[in-house]
């Protein structure tokens, strides 16, 4: 299973949302929603719509942020948006999109790496994830179903924020205790 770019994906643009997204707070554990199985959505509602746009916002204005989930601003359903372009270990990637209802339909070789999370600000974990990954999920506006074949930094971005949607953050994926750190923090 090699990544290849769905052409439809790379070309979505918030703009396609047809709203100004806003900048919300995102929240931090343990707040109960992140724990919560997130509800799913039909990605052509108004409501669903703006909330596309606003976690593109919000993920616009928080450094380093390639990845933002509906649960981490508050609201248990199943949207996210990701865009890893600009992040130095990304291999193939899709530019910024917004999946609602998205699910893994093929999934392979596992590899440990660091991940952190907006939602738990101090720390970071080693968590294994698969590195090749096929998503299928709607885009909001149209409820179009479409599938993203990915790698690497990608697909570790999709499946921490398809983890958020269904309830779980990384602490919950990494191995113990022992693979648990402080962030490190540079000035």
């Amino acid at each position: 299973m090699s990544a290849t770019i769905n052409e439809r994906v790379a070309a979505w643009t918030e703009d396609e949302l047809g709203v100004t997204g806003r900048v919300l707070e995102v929240v931090t554990a343990p707040a109960p929603v992140l724990s919560t199985d997130g509800a799913t959505v039909d990605p052509t509602d108004p409501e669903i719509v703006q909330l596309a746009a606003d976690l593109v916002a919000t993920m616009r204005v928080s450094p380093g942020c390639v990845g933002l989930a509906a649960p981490q601003v508050g609201v248990g359903v199943k949207v996210f948006c990701v865009d890893v372009s600009q992040h130095p270990k990304a291999r193939t990637h899709h530019g910024t999109y917004v999946l609602c209802n998205a699910e893994v339909v093929e999934s392979s070789r596992n590899e440990k790496a660091r991940e952190g999370c907006m939602s738990v600000p101090d720390l970071t974990g080693d968590v294994k994830r698969a590195s090749r990954l096929l998503v299928r999920g709607q885009l909001p506006v149209t409820g179009e179903w479409v599938e993203i074949r990915t790698d690497a930094f990608e697909a570790r971005c999709l499946q921490h924020e398809m983890d958020h949607c269904d309830g779980y953050l990384f602490l919950d994926r990494v191995a113990g205790a022992h693979a648990i750190y402080q962030r490190q923090t540079y000035l």
